[in-house]
């Protein structure tokens, strides 16, 4: 079978500069690599692109290939054969489109890093929700070993730059593949990337170069706060890495419920317990809020579930500090254990016409009648 042109192969003109020919190399070597392309043929198609680019990217064989065309190849400037025989580092393929490899993370690890974050649960009364407040809580903090000073070593003495990687951090590791013999970089396995080993360890720390220690931590309650809501307090976690900043600490909140009112959202809901008489006949009654005592006016004839609101005796918002408000639920009870004289108002009272509200009694007499 006749080759292609390796113009043709790249999808470039001849007059292509080495800048295109990287940059069209990078990207069918990214196509049809056989570890991301599954198709059947990507194999082969990659070695027709890796050939291409062997002789195209070496101005001395490109301008033989130029001359002679695929003829140039059998007079002996080689390059052109496939991978047997042929020694690359895999990491140059990937690096364009892997973020630059295992090497590339060897040195992020060593590089600085936000330390892990501490979450904490808080439970708290209804009223310190409504009012806001503080308390103190007790976590454990890892932190610099002041004994090493985070180094996890005895001494300066005993951090020796590791033998396996001199101190690099990454190892190269040689294998035979379908494509020949391939060399990839990963992170070494006896330092874990910091190019580092310690020959005693820190007493204090066990080698860690971090040490627990218990904190108190006042945390300020915000009003209106809810259930499940999160505060956030940044540098109260544990310690970074590598000279990196500290986490944060995050508060989850559980509030109790209150026996009084029931909460939705923003605003609270209670329910009212008045009289018959005060029903009937209305009143002015003290009403309870998270906030102290209020007046409420209920006109006469109130019925049972009517609902009032009282604006701003809810709960504070989070974001912007407004509150909520108050729907007060009017509950008639029933009386119960009446004494002889209140039995014998109420009989006196029952043989009087109390059938005045034609919306409702009307509808409750057409169902007698049926």
């Amino acid at each position: 079978m006749s080759k292609r042109d390796y113009y043709e192969v790249l999808g470039i003109d001849k007059n292509a500069s080495d800048q295109d020919i990287k940059s069209a190399y990078r990207k069918l070597a990214r196509k049809y690599h056989p570890d991301v392309n599954k198709e059947a043929d990507a194999e082969s198609k990659f070695k027709e692109v890796r050939e291409a680019y062997e002789i195209l990217s070496d101005s001395n064989k490109r301008a033989q290939y130029d001359r002679f065309g695929h003829q140039a190849n059998q007079q002996g400037f080689g390059g052109g054969g496939g991978f047997e025989g042929f020694d690359f580092d895999i990491n140059d393929i990937f690096s364009s489109f892997f973020g630059g490899g295992q090497q590339r993370r060897s040195q992020q690890q060593n590089a600085p890093r936000k330390g892990q974050d501490i979450h904490k649960r808080m439970r708290v009364s209804f009223e310190e929700a409504v009012h806001g407040g503080k308390k103190t809580i007790r976590t454990t903090v890892y932190e610099e070993c002041t004994s090493c000073h985070g180094s996890g070593a005895h001494s300066k003495d005993d951090i020796k730059t590791c033998s396996k990687c001199n101190g690099s951090g990454t190892i190269t590791v040689e294998q035979q593949s379908l494509f020949g013999r391939t060399r990839t970089q990963t992170t070494c396995n006896q330092c874990g990337g910091s190019g580092k080993t310690v020959a005693r360890k820190c007493e204090t720390c066990a080698g860690d170069g971090v040490v627990g220690k218990e904190k108190k931590v006042n945390v300020n309650i915000p009003e209106g706060v809810d259930n499940n809501n999160q505060l956030r307090m940044p540098g109260f976690g544990h310690k970074g890495i590598n000279g990196g900043p500290p986490g944060d600490l995050y508060i989850v909140f559980e509030v109790e419920e209150s026996d009084t009112f029931e909460r939705h959202g923003d605003d609270l809901v209670m329910e009212l317990p008045v009289t018959f008489p005060q029903a009937a006949l209305g009143d002015e009654l003290k009403v309870p809020t998270p906030y102290g005592n209020v007046k409420l006016k209920i006109p006469a004839g109130t019925q049972s579930h009517k609902t009032f609101r009282v604006r701003g005796k809810g709960m504070s918002n989070l974001r912007s500090k407004r509150k909520g408000d108050l729907h007060v639920v009017i509950k008639v009870v029933t009386p119960t254990n009446l004494s002889k004289k209140q039995t014998k108002l109420f009989e006196e009272l029952s043989t009087t016409d109390l059938t005045n509200d034609e919306s409702i009694w009307q509808k409750f007499k057409s169902k007698i009648k049926k």
